[in-house]
């Protein structure tokens, strides 16, 4: 029998819909300036909130978190100023909720239009990255959704100083403190969250493979899917060499414990002998590690055999490499290990640029550039609540227009149906 959700977490989920129906009115003017307001309460409670982050950072630590999960957790008065900028980012914006997708007149009179509508309550699962619990509750505010956070134990200090910070920004600014809802507590918070169909019209698992499939295979609420970063660079034999170093570094190093960074990298037969041990050279003095098949480790002894298989993340200083025969080499390869992120190909030739693009099935495809662009602040989102993989409604970055669904709106004079 199916189990309806806590009286508890009910009352929360209840609030939520009630903020979510006056946040689903406000006007553009109302909801700027509350995430405005959030951004200075975010930044007024500076020190409580680097505080807070410092104590979980440590825990982490003794608890033996990787330093990518700690690199993911901490935040510096550099990445705090970023939260409260992207919130200002947001105001910004232009307001999605009431825009006209389309429209038409029927041969009756009757005009038809599609406009873009708030879900009502978004739920979001994650960890680490207290970032996220600021970007998804901007983002959602901006989509007039109200926002249900749970956040990892791992991050619970930091999540609880930022939430307050952003629900005291929202009491100031007029709006219900209850638009932002950060729930804490066991497994069975989480497993009632997935339950709570009815209530949560939406959920966004953000986190490790495992989390991800554990939301989508167990929850009863609709869920958008956002995957890992099992992310490639292909470097074709007419590619410029000192271009494709360039990109391979920055993709690689620049942040190597997100979801955009490169974790696999191929490279054309033709060039592989001279470039694979140029590129090696350049990541080892970098602190990369790198792995490969066995025609890359003959290529140069500094490889180390792959472990673990082609399919997951490393999040760390760690690239894999192997030597494949043409694009459509690369093209096979990718199908059969990518996650469908990001996807690149360092190249001159624009027959072989439109088939990579054309063939290879991933929500990015990048020609020329890193794959660290793929980022919602990069896009000019403002922020982003994720990156979807899946191919219904929402596909790459999540920005405040993916937040939102449509429905139709049909006015006319009078018109009756013949």
């Amino acid at each position: 029998m199916t189990k309806t959700p806590t009286s508890s977490l009910s009352d929360r989920l209840a609030r939520a819909r009630d903020a979510a129906l006056v946040l689903g009115t406000a006007t553009r003017a109302a909801k700027d300036a509350a995430l405005r307001s959030m951004a200075g309460a975010l930044m007024s409670q500076a020190d409580a909130v680097l505080a807070a982050n410092a104590a979980d950072v440590a825990r982490g630590r003794d608890a033996g978190l990787s330093e990518a999960l700690l690199d993911r957790l901490a935040l510096s008065p550099a990445r705090l100023a970023g939260m409260a900028d992207g919130l200002r980012e947001l105001a910004g914006m232009p307001d999605p909720v009431g825009e006209i997708v389309d429209g038409w007149t029927l041969p009756g009179g009757v005009r038809v239009e599609r406009i873009r509508v708030p879900f009502g309550v978004i739920g979001v699962i994650y960890e680490a990255r207290p970032n996220v619990t600021a970007d998804t509750a901007g983002i959602c505010l901006k989509a007039g959704n109200a926002v249900v956070l749970r956040g990892s134990a791992s991050a619970v200090e930091s999540n609880r100083a930022v939430a307050g910070a952003l629900r005291s920004g929202l009491d100031a600014a007029g709006l219900p403190p209850d638009c932002v809802n950060l729930l804490e507590g066991g497994h069975e918070v989480t497993d009632e969250l997935m339950r709570a169909r009815g209530q949560v019209d939406l959920l966004v698992p953000r986190g490790g493979a495992g989390l991800i499939q554990a939301v989508v295979t167990g929850s009863q609420v609709p869920v958008i899917e956002t995957g890992v970063g099992n992310c490639h660079l292909f470097v074709d034999d007419s590619a410029d060499p000192a271009m494709a170093g360039r990109i391979i570094v920055n993709a690689k190093t620049q942040r190597p414990s997100v979801c955009n960074a490169l974790e696999t990298l191929l490279v054309h037969e033709a060039v592989a002998g001279d470039f694979v041990p140029q590129i090696v050279s350049t990541l080892a003095g970098l602190g990369v590690r790198v792995h490969g098949d066995a025609a890359a480790q003959r290529l140069d002894g500094r490889i180390d055999a792959v472990e673990g298989g082609w399919d997951d993340e490393s999040l760390s200083l760690d690239l894999r490499v192997a030597i494949v025969p043409d694009v459509d080499g690369a093209i096979e390869f990718i199908r059969a290990h990518g996650s469908g992120h990001s996807e690149t190909i360092v190249t001159n030739d624009l027959a072989r640029q439109r088939r990579f693009v054309a063939q290879v099935d991933a929500a990015a495809v990048l020609v020329n550039a890193s794959s660290r662009f793929v980022d919602g602040g990069q896009f000019g989102f403002g922020a982003e609540i994720g990156i979807s993989t899946q191919k219904l409604h929402a596909r790459g970055p999540m920005g405040p227009r993916e937040m939102t669904t449509t429905k139709y709106v049909l006015t006319g004079e009078g018109q009756v149906r013949a």
